[in-house]
């Protein structure tokens, strides 16, 4: 929790804003009390500005970020979600900008520039420094979601020949140099990576040593057309801090950082949940119209597909109309493969997602989550089978939907890892498309055999 100037708190033991402090805010801005403004939120930090603008009508983001003029931090447009940002960006002049973009780390500049018209880049890029432009437009040459857009241009290289005495007085007379660094990168001539000396290493080794001497020659580096999110894995796999991005002939381009990473990694795992529920990438600030859009076609799909589950219904409507209890009980056993199917799902999506899962052990995962389903149906089998008879008084009844329900668990545990591999396999994101399959295989399944056995012993 955190004191504002004012006397308002900003934010609750959970770590919410708080709706006065967001009422001050928009009441200075409705009033034109810009000196208002700049105490309440004039030196909060950028990640709280941040939160506080999404939380602004679109018309008052402009307005907060005019009225806090020279103490509006160019950072704060970096934590901003994607379409706030964008519409920031539309708000603020080219100049700004610019300006900001001048401020900014490289790979923060990028999270800016990459989404704006063609036209809009250009104007912005041409007002910055000859250097800092052409580092800028050659990260945008990368594809969207590489190490080339992630990584940040700014760092510190040095010759191999160069002593520690050399090197710590460049640090010292060189204007510029990154805000915060942990290694030395040691090129050659051409700006081939060679290796790396980390900081402390190099402040705790006497001035004449050589810088070859204390080099670490086995760096883990990546390529700047290299996905993110493998890059992510990479970093979690070998505990790396920091990572050498290089073209294709091994010169260094720039580096990408663990903070750099802690992106990446929430970005990923939140859109696996929205791809899981079938939202794909939408934020709590999008517009109702934006919402709608992308929801609307995985709910025309599951349509679709609790069509195909009522048409299995309908083959049984004759079955159904001799004994009313199976319609008031086939919705327990789709349900109870649907959740269990879904658990299965999710574990295999995200065994995929971090390369836990494969063709290595792929037979042993599939094997557990058939017995886990298996065991799971003979469990729910007994209760069901228990609750049906003292509540109709058949046991066959009770027998028919204890069998349905093994069968579904069964089905269940087996369909909710393979759909998700198979898709793997076709290269098509199992985040995206599992849900809606494995949904439909335990809903056909379990009406097809509570009904289908009902046909058979009940009727």
């Amino acid at each position: 929790m955190q004191d504002v100037p004012g006397e308002i708190e900003m934010r609750d033991s959970e770590g919410a804003l708080l709706p006065d402090f967001v009422r001050a805010i928009e009441l200075a801005l409705e009033e034109g009390k810009g000196n208002e403004v700049r105490i309440l939120a004039g030196d909060i930090h950028d990640a709280d500005l941040a939160d506080l603008i999404e939380h602004l009508r679109g018309d008052q983001r402009g307005q907060l970020i005019e009225a806090l003029g020279e103490d509006f931090n160019p950072g704060t447009l970096s934590e901003l979600e994607e379409p706030v940002r964008d519409q920031v960006l539309d708000q603020m002049p080219n100049d700004q900008v610019a300006e900001a973009v001048r401020e900014l780390e490289s790979d923060d500049a990028i999270y800016l520039l990459e989404d704006l018209e063609e036209s809009e880049q250009s104007d912005i890029l041409a007002k910055l420094p000859k250097s800092e432009r052409v580092a800028l437009e050659r990260s945008l040459e990368f594809p969207e979601d590489s190490a080339g857009r992630l990584m940040q241009t700014d760092f510190i290289s040095v010759p191999p020949f160069w002593s520690v005495g050399q090197t710590i007085d460049y640090m010292r007379e060189e204007d510029d140099l990154p805000n915060a660094f942990t290694q030395i990168w040691v090129v050659d001539p051409s700006h081939h990576l060679i290796g790396r000396v980390p900081l402390d290493r190099l402040l705790r080794t006497k001035r004449p040593v050589k810088i070859e001497d204390i080099a670490d020659l086995e760096v883990h580096q990546v390529t700047a057309e290299e996905d993110q999110e493998e890059i992510a894995l990479e970093f979690e796999r070998y505990d790396l801090m920091s990572a050498p991005v290089v073209d294709e002939d091994a010169r260094l381009l720039g580096v990408i950082t663990a903070d750099d990473i802690m992106e990446v990694l929430k970005d990923e795992a939140e859109e696996d949940i929205h791809r899981l529920g079938g939202v794909g990438d939408e934020s709590i600030s999008d517009s109702v119209l934006r919402i709608t859009r992308s929801r609307f076609v995985w709910l025309l799909v599951n349509l679709a597909t609790a069509v195909l589950a009522s048409w299995v219904i309908s083959l049984f409507d004759a079955t159904i109309e001799q004994m009313v209890a199976l319609a008031v009980l086939m919705p327990i056993v789709a349900s109870m493969g649907g959740n269990a199917g879904t658990q299965s799902m999710t574990v295999a999506v995200r065994a995929l997602a971090t390369r836990e899962l494969g063709p290595v052990n792929a037979t042993r995962v599939i094997s557990r989550e058939v017995l886990v389903g298996l065991l799971n149906g003979l469990l729910f089998a007994v209760i069901i089978g228990v609750v049906a008879y003292f509540w109709f008084g058949s046991d066959l009844l009770g027998m028919v939907i204890a069998l349905a329900m093994i069968i579904n668990m069964l089905v269940a545990g087996l369909f909710g890892i393979l759909i998700p591999m198979a898709l793997d396999t076709l290269d098509i994101d199992p985040a995206v498309a599992s849900g809606v399959f494995v949904t439909t295989v335990t809903d056909v399944v379990g009406f097809f055999a509570f009904l289908g056995l009902a046909a058979l012993w009940l009727v």
